[in-house]
């Protein structure tokens, strides 16, 4: 069977952030060819993607992660039939419990939650509002296999791609079609932290001596390989229609490459766009070439920079995993900055990133499209 895979691989330069934090309010690091790297979770890029997607798709065509489903229910039944207002979060509570998706009735006027996040697409959240508006007008309780019909289609893209799990009600699951590998520095680093004082402005007025406030904040920079992968032929599935599983990829490319952890953004003002991006179409299996970094490039008295050496690593590393295993693409695109990334050049077809995501998705749609 012919497949069609999607690997982004992209090269992203950050200056002293704290993208990411663990426990201890540290950016997250992990240790990688025997050298310790700065780390960006996987599930924090989700995130961020997710958010992005908002720039790039219809809000039909997105869903919402909440504990919260039945204040989001129940303002839909309200704007189906206003007289159902009083009613609302009761009437929410039944179309969830007749899916079980809630069990714990709502007490003093409080709204079902779900016992965990539930992923539910905006389209899902309205047929449930519209069963439960039609339940009640019948005078009945609504049904369960209507109720969880109405949660198990009309996915949205954000599920269709990061997937659902449902413990409760594992047949309504939804498998990923995507797969975001946790960001790694392409070099050895080492958190620094920022001692701050905080002057006190009427202090200041009066001309006394002592900070407000002092404190101290963890950070590091780096430059990152990011990698995530897309499998078209399950995402296809999952949604059904060609146009969208289109629209769907071109959005992911755009999201994925411009969007952001926003962790100490405020302090850091960390917001850069990756030094390259280069988008491989696979017809046999998705292929993570971090490998090109398990010995870390450049050292600590290196000063001429990272991004040169990191895309040169990666070009070269590229070429040989090819000759190794005779798994070259179908098709590449890069999209580049200047000089220093020009080695990954040699890779694909080099595009602007809009013209990259379009010819991507493109391509894609001609796969798709053209099967029986």
């Amino acid at each position: 069977m012919t497949r069609t895979i999607i690997d982004v691989h992209i090269l992203h330069t950050v200056p002293p952030s704290n993208l990411n934090r663990d426990d201890a309010g540290s950016p997250k690091t992990a240790v990688y060819g025997g050298v310790r790297r700065a780390r960006v979770s996987s599930q924090a890029w989700k995130r961020a993607v997710r958010l992005a997607f908002e720039d790039h798709l219809d809000d039909e065509q997105l869903g919402e992660r909440t504990k919260r489903v039945g204040e989001a229910i129940a303002a839909r039944i309200t704007n189906l039939d206003p007289a159902l207002k009083d009613e609302a979060a009761t009437l929410a509570f039944d179309v969830l419990k007749a899916a079980g998706l809630a069990k714990k009735e709502p007490k003093n006027g409080t709204q079902a939650e779900s016992e965990y996040l539930l992923f539910l697409s905006h389209r899902q959240q309205q047929r449930l509002a519209e069963l439960a508006v039609d339940s009640a007008r019948a005078g009945k309780a609504p049904e369960g296999k209507a109720a969880k019909d109405a949660a198990n289609r009309e996915h949205s893209v954000d599920i269709a791609m990061f997937g659902r799990m449902v413990a409760d009600v594992s047949d309504i699951n939804v498998d990923a079609a995507v797969q975001v590998a946790h960001a790694i520095s392409v070099h050895g680093v080492s958190n620094e932290f920022d001692y701050f004082t905080a002057v006190d402005d009427r202090k200041h007025d009066i001309q006394e001596t002592g900070a407000g406030m002092i404190g101290s904040i963890e950070f590091n920079s780096s430059t990152l390989y990011r990698y995530a992968t897309i499998d078209v032929d399950r995402l296809q599935e999952t949604l059904g229609d060609p146009a969208a599983t289109k629209n769907a990829v071109q959005a992911f490319l755009l999201a994925f490459a411009l969007s952001m952890p926003t962790g100490k953004q405020n302090t850091f003002a960390n917001g850069t766009r990756p030094d390259a991006v280069v988008v491989q179409l696979r017809d046999t299996r998705s292929i993570n070439l971090v490998g090109a970094f398990e010995e870390p490039v450049g050292d600590q008295t290196d000063t001429a920079g990272r991004v040169g050496l990191a895309a040169q690593a990666l070009a070269d590393y590229t070429t040989q995993v090819h000759q190794a295993y005779g798994d070259e693409p179908v098709e590449a695109w890069v999209t580049h900055v200047g000089p220093r990334t020009a080695p990954l050049a040699t890779l694909g077809t080099v595009l602007p990133l809009p013209g990259l995501a379009e010819a991507v998705a493109s391509k894609v749609a001609e796969r798709i499209g053209g099967r029986p």
